[in-house]
């Protein structure tokens, strides 16, 4: 399986609901580095997994969608606890969206899947992955 790996970061507010989450139960902030990895079995005409220019595009525009924000205050997360694992589902399903509306060129339609990871930390990160 061939890949390709492009990376952004995502800056947010939020709060999540639950003894288990501790002080973040109180509004907090969190900063991530964003990884959005492309998946192949064959490379294209091209012998590429993606072009690497429209993948980081498309990510960083989905990206800025979120930064900034309190998602608290979302009415698309209401009543949803905004965890790493949950936004990291959110993030490659956007992608996803992306990829079969065409936004990362014909050659993306060979993709096989894609899996976000969301780093916390140096030391904690969580990911989701899925078929395309």
């Amino acid at each position: 399986m061939f890949t390709v790996t492009v990376r952004e970061h995502l800056m947010i507010a939020h709060s999540l609901r639950g003894e288990v989450f501790g002080p973040a139960q109180r509004l907090h902030g969190a900063t991530y580095l964003v990884d959005a990895t492309f998946e192949r079995e064959v490379l294209d005409a091209d012998n590429i997994v993606v072009d690497m220019g429209l993948a980081a595009t498309e990510l960083r525009g989905i990206v800025a969608a979120l930064t900034y924000r309190n998602l608290d205050e979302d009415p698309a997360f209401a009543g949803t606890n905004t965890t790493t694992e949950f936004l990291a589902k959110v993030i490659a399903d956007r992608v996803a969206d992306r990829i079969h509306e065409g936004a990362l060129g014909a050659g993306a339609r060979g993709l096989a899947g894609i899996s976000v990871r969301l780093h916390e930390s140096h030391i904690a990160w969580a990911s989701y992955r899925r078929a395309l």
